[in-house]
């Protein structure tokens, strides 16, 4: 669950647009990240109206970071509406660097009921971004694409599609350091595989790779698995394999794996595991992992007639 937008994106605070009349737009010293939205529900304008709005009275030119909140019944109108103004208005955002599609909480719509679309015409429309964040998964697509300057890819969902996770794999992104993936449960369309993520795992696709996240998973024991051997660790500074459903068979596999003393960070919060399996990973890791965290957060089991439930951070 989402509870609180971003007040942050591109390490420039986040500065909402008005889109009524009466408010005049804010006053802001050196670069924003300007956040424009229309009301989710029972909207006056819808978001590229909105947009219009914005770039009448924000130079556009000097524009490098835009956080796209909600659009009008996001949970029924895909993004679609708002990638194709965006893509229109590329030629007027030379600067924009950093793009962000859906900061709703989950008053504006559930993260899984968030209706997106296929993003690839953003990044070939804005060749010099350097950072895309996307929230939902539902009817996300994206064709497999080469991006020169491409630096962070997060993508926070419920569930991924396989051809989604397949096409990100796919992709040529030289410059990347940064990627995030939320898995997902197949409950809302996270239908991927171990198999999906291995080319990321490889180490060969993307060589500037420094950071992984790879959570939110109700499979994450099978790919701590994949990690515990994979070729990308050794160059990764941060692992993340929070928010997933990590039990003590994916623990014992990292413990078992390649050394994972050179990571400055592993995240492993959100988890399953029982207290003696995490004090075997303090011990192993806490010396030399600068910031290690284990901790429970909200995972919980269900036993049910003899079946034990278990599920990842965010799924609805």
């Amino acid at each position: 669950m989402i509870s609180e937008l971003q007040n942050e994106f591109h390490d420039l605070p986040v500065v909402q647009f008005p889109t009524d009349d009466a408010t005049p737009t804010p006053t802001v010293e050196g670069p924003v990240a300007w956040r424009i939205s229309a009301d989710t529900y029972d909207a006056e304008i819808e978001w590229p109206e909105a947009f219009a709005k914005f770039r009448a009275a924000v130079d556009p030119a000097s524009v490098t970071a835009i956080v796209v909140g909600s659009w009008s019944e996001p949970y029924e109108n895909s993004s679609a509406g708002v990638v194709d103004a965006l893509v229109a208005a590329a030629d007027e955002l030379p600067a924009l660097r950093a793009l962000f599609i859906g900061d709703m909480t989950v008053e504006d719509c559930e993260i899984s009921w968030i209706v997106q679309s296929d993003l690839t015409a953003l990044l070939t429309a804005f060749p010099r971004l350097e950072r895309l964040g996307v929230r939902g998964g539902t009817q996300l697509a994206l064709s497999p694409v080469r991006h020169e300057n491409l630096r962070s890819l997060v993508i926070e969902s419920g569930g991924l599609p396989a051809e989604l996770v397949r096409a990100v794999a796919a992709s040529d992104l030289p410059a990347l350091t940064d990627l995030e993936l939320w898995l997902g449960t197949e409950e809302y369309g996270g239908d991927s595989s171990v198999d999906d993520v291995a080319p990321i795992l490889s180490g060969e696709k993307f060589p500037k790779l420094t950071r992984l996240a790879l959570a939110n998973s109700d499979h994450q024991d099978a790919i701590a698995s994949a990690v515990a051997t994979a070729a990308v660790v050794p160059q990764l500074r941060a692992l993340d394999l929070s928010k997933g459903v990590l039990t003590d068979t994916g623990a014992e596999s990292l413990l078992a794996g390649q050394s994972l003393t050179h990571l400055e960070s592993l995240d492993l919060h959100h988890n399953y595991l029982s207290s003696g399996m995490r004090e075997r990973l303090q011990a192993a890791l806490a010396p030399s992992v600068a910031h290690l965290d284990l901790d429970l957060g909200d995972a919980d089991e269900d036993d049910y007639d003899g079946t034990i439930y278990r599920s990842v951070a965010v799924g609805e």
